[in-house]
């Protein structure tokens, strides 16, 4: 497969403290997101990425999902419901936003005894497959959407 074509913006609203640097983050970031698209084998696409505190997650959660508590990830997909009237061609396809808790990701690290490095692939790599129009609403879908999470995470290192 070629390189595929997959512009990730990445917006700090948080410090990301002493556990990785700006760099080191963004780094995984981008390489999730490469590896899904190019497994996924996606058309020239582009998405945002968002890493906020707490406050700005359950925000975000209460605002449009009706939930009042934080959470580790939300994902706003553009691709759900009906296709735009005016669709350039030849620009990207947007995918949608995915915001992740940078504490809730750090908490979930040392919970789950691996790296933060780990666990902020797993939190890229959930989101993706949301914004993708995948779910995990059954147990069925469920197991087909870690299963495919768990690929782009084996395939780049990234394991327990």
């Amino acid at each position: 497969m070629g390189q595929p074509e997959i512009e990730v913006e990445i917006r700090w609203e948080i410090e990301p403290g002493t556990e990785m640097t700006f760099g080191e983050a963004e780094q995984v970031i981008r390489s999730v997101c490469m590896a899904i698209a190019d497994k996924e084998e996606l058309d020239a696409s582009e998405l945002s990425i968002s890493l906020v505190d707490n406050k700005e997650i359950q925000e975000l959660n209460k605002r449009y999902r009706g939930i009042d508590r934080i959470t580790d990830v939300l994902s706003f997909s553009l691709l759900e419901g009906d296709e735009p009237e005016i669709w350039d061609e030849d620009s990207p396809i947007a995918l949608g936003d995915i915001v992740i808790s940078w504490p809730v990701m750090l908490a979930q690290a040392a919970e789950y005894g691996h790296s933060v490095t780990r666990e902020l692939a797993f939190l890229t790599a959930h989101g993706c497959y949301h914004l993708l129009g995948y779910d995990h609403e059954t147990q069925e879908d469920e197991k087909e959407m870690f299963s495919l999470q768990e690929e782009v995470l084996t395939m780049l290192g990234m394991t327990r």
